[in-house]
Parts: structure tokens; sequence; C-alpha cells
């Protein structure tokens, strides 16, 4: 086409778009209105499916160099907010849905044969590239997630799960953290060290607070020693690699303590935007969760506890996926080990110089 003859229609294909929106009710000579905004907002969900992977590709590719630069971080962070809004879209898309009635749903059910929202093929590449694994997944109607798609493009489903995910890239950059370690300073350490103190603290005035029972100070007492012991493991590496082996976390040692680190000292310069960064993804993985969620609560609104469409179990499964589904627990999970900042052991001067945009790529 020639650039001089572009106009909004032909740019946008408006007239293609448009043209694509065909009722199967009506093919059955029993035409449902409320068919033509079921097909249009599941329509808009994978024009916006596009769109999160197309941010998605470009992040993973700004972390898969073994340095990645700062600029990329806030170029990182930047696309990942646009994510968000996305998926504030997507949960506020359930609302227009809502308006559909479950009898004007079942007025074209029963035309929708084993369609289902399951196999949405851009969806699951998009549960893959942020870190979904495949063990993690709940079987959809005693299948396999890709057992749903042609050959093509469950070829394509398999190179995303051996491709490096968003949640790998990320932690394989926190593993590469300076000031964790930095000559005679030891977070790790340091940070055990002041948990240990701000316990002994609470121990004492659990002791010395008379107004209780013996019995309601030594319950006390017992969870206080409860959390250090807690605390002890949680940055003790061989017990970490445990935990890891039983697929009760995910983030290597290293990784976690880098993200605990840059979560408590997020307030130093150099330290803000990957705190950012992190704060971000904990919010993708929340919208995703909220969106499941809501889309569970419309589907027993609209099906009660029928099956669901595709012979799924309906509700049952879409509420199960809400918590199972989840990929970035980790770096929510670090809010157990956080600390008051007035607790924190502080930084040696060469390291706060260093934080506050002093450390350079060359140095």
């Amino acid at each position: 086409m020639d650039d001089n003859r572009l106009d909004y229609s032909n740019y946008l294909h408006v007239e293609e778009i448009l043209s694509h929106q065909h009722l199967i009710s009506e093919r059955h000579g029993n035409a449902a209105h409320i068919e033509m905004l079921y097909i249009i907002v599941h329509q808009v969900y994978e024009l916006w499916f596009k769109e999160i992977i197309h941010e998605l590709d470009s992040v993973r590719a700004m972390f898969r160099e073994d340095y990645v630069n700062e600029e990329s971080i806030g170029e990182a962070v930047r696309r990942l907010h646009r994510i968000e809004k996305v998926q504030q879209l997507l949960i506020q898309q359930v609302d227009v849905l809502e308006t559909m009635s479950p009898l004007e749903f079942l007025d074209f059910r029963k035309y929708l044969g084993t369609a289902s929202g399951f196999q949405s093929f851009q969806f699951r590449l998009l549960e893959n590239k942020l870190g979904l694994r495949p063990e993690e997944r709940l079987q959809y109607a005693n299948k396999g997630y890709a057992e749903e798609f042609d050959e093509k493009k469950t070829a394509l489903i398999k190179q995303t799960e051996q491709e490096p995910s968003l949640f790998e890239l990320v932690g394989r950059w926190l593993e590469r953290t300076p000031f964790v370690s930095f000559k005679e300073f030891h977070f790790r350490d340091q940070f055990l060290k002041a948990v240990s103190q701000m316990l002994r603290a609470e121990k004492e005035l659990v002791e010395k607070d008379t107004a209780r029972s013996d019995q309601e100070r030594q319950m006390m007492l017992g969870r206080i020693s409860e959390t250090e012991e807690s605390f002890k493991a949680f940055l003790d590496e061989k017990e970490h690699d445990k935990m890891v082996e039983r697929g009760l976390r995910r983030l290597s040692s290293q990784a976690t303590l880098a993200a605990l680190f840059i979560q408590l000292y997020r307030d130093e310069p150099i330290l803000r935007l990957p705190s950012e960064l992190l704060d971000t993804l904990v919010q993708i993985d929340e919208n995703f969760t909220n969106w499941r969620a809501r889309h569970a609560v419309m589907v027993h609104r609209m099906l009660g506890r029928k099956m669901g469409t595709g012979h799924s179990s309906g509700y049952d499964y879409l509420k199960r996926t809400i918590e199972k589904h989840r990929i970035f627990s980790d770096f929510f999970n670090l809010a157990t080990y956080l600390i008051p900042r007035s607790e924190l052991p502080p930084l040696p001067p060469e390291v706060k110089k260093q934080l506050g945009f002093y450390h350079t790529a060359a140095s």
C-alpha cells in the first residue's frame, strides 16, 4: 500500500477486524443477541494478550545478557507497568461480560461445543514466558495443557518451556547483585545479627510483662524463638537448597538474599529501580490472580456447578488455579522476613557511597 494513501481504516485494518464477529447461534437459526458481546470481549482479550507478550518478550531480551544496563532496568520497569495497566483492563472487562445474565448465556452456550478459554494459545505462551512451569499446572479435563492445540502450536508452547522465563532471568540478575558481600561487609551475617538483637529486645519485654500469666509469657517466648529459627533457616544456604529441591522455593539462596537486600535498603538511590522492578513483578502476579478470581466467580454465577465448556470441572477448576498458578510467590514471601527500618544494620560508609550512584559499569 502506498503510504500516501494510508488512512485510519486501512492502517488499522478496521474492516477486516469488524468482519470477524460471527454468531454461531445465528448459524443455527436462533440468533442470541448477547453472543455479540461475548465474542467481542474475548477477541479483545486476545488482542491484549498479544500486547502483553510483546512487552514481556522485550523485557526478557533485556535480561538475557550477563550485564543489564541501568537504563534497561528503567525501561523494563516502564514496560512492566504497561502490562499492569493492560491487566487492569482485563479485570474491568469482566464487568462488561457480567452484564450478560445466566439465562442469556444459556441462549447460545449449547452451540459452543468444546470451545473453551483454556484453549487460548496466547495465554499459555504468556504464562510460560512469565515463568509458570509445566509441573505446577493443574490438569484440565484430565489432559496436559498443550494437548488442546495443533502440532505447530504445541511445538511453540514446548519451545517456551525450554526458553528462560522472566522469573528465571530475574533470578540470574539478582544473583549478580553487588554489595550483598562487599569487602568486610557481609549482609547475611549483619542481618541475622540485627534480627537476633531485635528479638532479644522483644524477649526482654515479654519477660518483664507481669500483666501476663507465666503460661502466656512462655507461649510468646516460644513464638519468638521459632521466629529466630525461621530467620536462620531462611538464610541458611543448605536449608534453602533443600527447600528448592522439594519445590517449596524457586529462587536460589543467593538470589533470595539479594532480593531481601534490595527490598530492605530500597531507599538507597541505586536500589530504587531494582526494588520497583520486584514490586511490579509482584503486582503483575497479583493482577493475574485477581483476574482468575473474577473469572472464577463469574463462571460460578453463570453456570453454578455445571460442567465448564470444554468438559472441564468449570468453577472448581478455575478456583484451584487462583493459588496453584501463581509464579512470583518467592517475592511475596520476602515480606515474612522484613524488619523495621530502624532495626536494619547500618551500611558501611563505602557501601553507602557506592549505592548513591557512585557505582558505574566501568568501576
